[in-house]
């Protein structure tokens, strides 16, 4: 059974963590993430959860915590954003290389300078090879619902790798959506087929992460790999159980009249869903477009976009973040490779837009969409990095 509840898209995640029975949530705060672990210690307080809620005096310190706990076999849970992911950088590589199952909401804002709290990609970006498991949402329902598949995936015994599940800033943050909820005892079921292990017991202290030279540390990074490299197999086992509980489907993609379309758009987070209503009204007069929308980042789709794109003649490549200094941004960077790997040659190039909260409107949308038409036309593609929305 389940019940729509009005949430902004930080309040669906905190309503989520709150049915997983989280052991540890350890965070602090920062705009736009704040109303998640705010809206969590209320839960906490209010005696509605008993989780072991510490506030740390920084991100790099909470993250810290959520490691030590994770290692003793506790449900861990944190969250932020922006400069607190940046301040965690060096503890998210001790967290996945440690093999930490922590699940991490990062709500996805510019990084500094200048100051801007709005949303761009370039916070997760800029962390996007710390061998995390990478989960990118449109909306407050699918923040909701990743956030309980993300638990399932990140303690799978083949996987033990940490997860982040990210939703734009302000744009989901602080909207509010009719989101349907699970009852308690349906999540409670769904996540409880962990098997906790504890691998740190206070009265048998060990050293963790303990100093690796040039003998065995490429042993363990190839084995950080192949952990990657299984999740694959049970974040779909995952999504099929959970479309099973709620008939909500997901995969590693999502896509939109790719079926017979000519030219499409790839882009990440809550862009989608203005993409595929452009998409729908081009369509309704003639114009053979498509979206692809990626709900997992890394590990890369790379299979599923290429089949995606079969029936493809152009591309445009959407990225929030930019790569500065390289040929492409990340997404791109990514498609272009995939697509280099398969023999595919397409007409593909990169749109970087969005930069520190600016819109994205359906007439930029549809203005991409069309320059995207013309490459499918002519073959022809004569601005391979171009930015949309920017004074120039």
């Amino acid at each position: 059974m389940s019940k729509i509840l009005g949430l902004t898209g930080d309040g669906a995640v905190a309503y989520a963590v709150k049915q997983c029975n989280v052991d540890v949530v350890a965070a602090y705060p920062i705009t736009p993430q704040t109303l998640i672990v705010e809206e969590f210690s209320e839960y906490v307080h209010n005696g509605e959860v008993h989780t072991e809620f510490v506030c740390v005096e920084s991100e790099h310190s909470a993250m810290s915590a959520c490691v030590g706990a994770s290692l003793t076999g506790a449900r861990v849970f944190t969250a932020t954003a922006s400069q607190g992911l940046a301040l965690m950088h060096e503890i998210l590589y001790i967290a996945s290389s440690l093999r930490c199952p922590i699940v991490m909401g990062v709500v996805n804002r510019t990084l500094s300078a200048p100051i801007n709290i709005h949303c761009d990609h370039s916070d997760m970006m800029g962390s996007r090879d710390c061998g995390w498991i990478q989960i990118y949402v449109e909306n407050a329902q699918e923040a909701y619902d990743w956030v309980l598949q993300a638990f399932r995936i990140a303690e799978d015994p083949d996987v033990l790798l940490p997860v982040t599940v990210n939703l734009d800033a302000f744009i989901l943050s602080h909207s509010l959506e009719g989101v349907k909820v699970l009852d308690d005892a349906e999540v409670e079921k769904f996540v409880s087929t962990r098997k906790p292990v504890l691998r740190v017991d206070p009265d048998k202290p060990i050293t963790v992460g303990a100093l690796c030279l040039t003998d065995f540390f490429f042993e363990t990074k190839r084995q950080h790999v192949e952990a990657m490299n299984n999740s694959p197999k049970t974040i779909s086992r995952v999504n099929n159980e959970f479309a099973e509980l709620t008939g909500r489907r997901y995969d590693f993609i999502e896509t939109f009249g790719m079926d017979d379309a000519e030219a499409a758009i790839i882009c990440l987070g809550s862009t989608a869903g203005t993409a595929k209503a452009v998409a729908k009204s081009m369509r309704s007069k003639g114009k053979k477009v498509g979206v692809i929308k990626p709900w997992v980042y890394r590990p890369f789709p790379a299979e599923q976009i290429v089949k995606a794109i079969e029936n493809l003649k152009a591309l445009a490549v959407l990225d929030r973040a930019c790569s500065i200094g390289a040929p492409y941004g990340p997404l791109c960077s990514d498609t272009i490779a995939t697509l280099y790997r398969e023999g595919i040659k397409l007409g593909v190039f990169n749109v970087i837009y969005g930069l520190g909260g600016r819109d994205m409107t359906p007439f930029d949308i549809e203005t991409v969409f069309n320059e995207t038409l013309e490459v499918a036309k002519t073959g022809v593609v004569k601005e391979p990095l171009k930015f949309v929305g920017v004074r120039e």
